[in-house]
């Protein structure tokens, strides 16, 4: 638990004060010839154009990220293993900060350099989309993607849990996941989902603690994630009415004072990159109390 808040401030911290050296940092073209490398030798095999083939691609790196995390666990009191858990949640963070590319669309002033800002929030080929309901929803898309997914099996499986969310992700989207056959594909596709949906569930349950309660449970009952099914839409349903609702509520405060509001430019974003910090502060302070409970234990 301890290294895992660490690790996080750290993610987020080097996120901020060096981003290109970050992001240069987060290089995966190792992944993709390695994909590359097996589409060619054995692409003609079975298991590896089934839906189980993704298995092939993630069990040697994976294998060799456990066996690292296991064997430098007790040396120097742990502090190689503090160190390589730092490394690979910083390696696995991202690819891209969230924070930063939601900045770079705020501070955009030109039509143009907004669009290739937002553009960033979108998968690639993906039709971007610029009103506010569809950029909250793709802010806690790429939460869920690019901070939560990883955060959540980092803390339950240690480095070879982030390094398998962020691989699986390659694997299901981007550049590299067109290299794979259309079922080996598909498999990676199911995997995701199944990373992503207890994620995305302890999001809203966060979302609706942080924020009005009773709009996010019932927007995420209507989204039906109260149903056992691999589908985390209802985490955009719940986030879209969320902001609307603390919109509202700041638009009638502004109005029973007697105030007129400052129009911001696009609320929707800044509402919900807010929304997304107050569930990551959330989440480290539970963390935080499970590491006091430890140490008083």
């Amino acid at each position: 638990m301890s290294i895992t808040l660490v690790a996080v401030v750290i993610a987020l911290v080097l996120g901020h004060i060096a981003p290109a050296l970050v992001t240069a940092a987060r290089r995966y073209t190792w992944y993709g010839h390695w994909l590359q490398w097996l589409d060619t030798h054995i692409g003609s095999g079975g298991f590896w154009r089934g839906r189980h083939g993704v298995a092939l691609a993630l069990l040697p790196p994976l294998s060799l990220v456990a066996l690292l995390q296991w064997w430098l666990h007790a040396p120097l009191f742990g502090l190689l293993g503090l160190l390589f858990g730092i490394a690979a949640l910083v390696y696995a963070w991202g690819p891209r900060d969230l924070d930063v590319d939601v900045e770079a669309i705020i501070d955009a002033h030109d039509p143009a350099t907004r669009r290739e800002a937002i553009a960033h929030l979108w998968p690639d080929a993906a039709t971007v989309v610029a009103d506010g309901p569809a950029l909250v929803e793709a802010v806690f898309r790429n939460a869920l993607h690019r901070w939560f997914g990883v955060l959540f099996w980092f803390l339950l499986l240690g480095p070879v849990g982030a390094l398998l969310y962020r691989l699986a992700a390659f694997a299901a989207e981007g550049a590299y996941s067109r290299t794979l056959p259309a079922e080996t594909l598909a498999g990676a596709h199911a995997l995701r989902a199944v990373l992503d949906w207890p994620v995305a569930q302890l999001m809203t349950l966060a979302m609706a603690l942080v924020g009005n309660f009773d709009t996010v449970f019932y927007a995420w009952r209507e989204a039906q994630g109260n149903r056992m099914q691999l589908d985390n839409g209802f985490l955009g349903a719940a986030a879209r009415a969320s902001v609307k609702s603390e919109l509202a509520e700041e638009a009638e405060e502004y109005a029973e004072e007697g105030m007129v509001q400052a129009m911001r430019e696009l609320p929707e974003l800044r509402d919900a990159m807010s929304l997304v910090w107050r569930i990551l502060l959330l989440w480290m302070a539970v963390l935080a109390l499970f590491v006091i409970a430890g140490w008083v234990s």
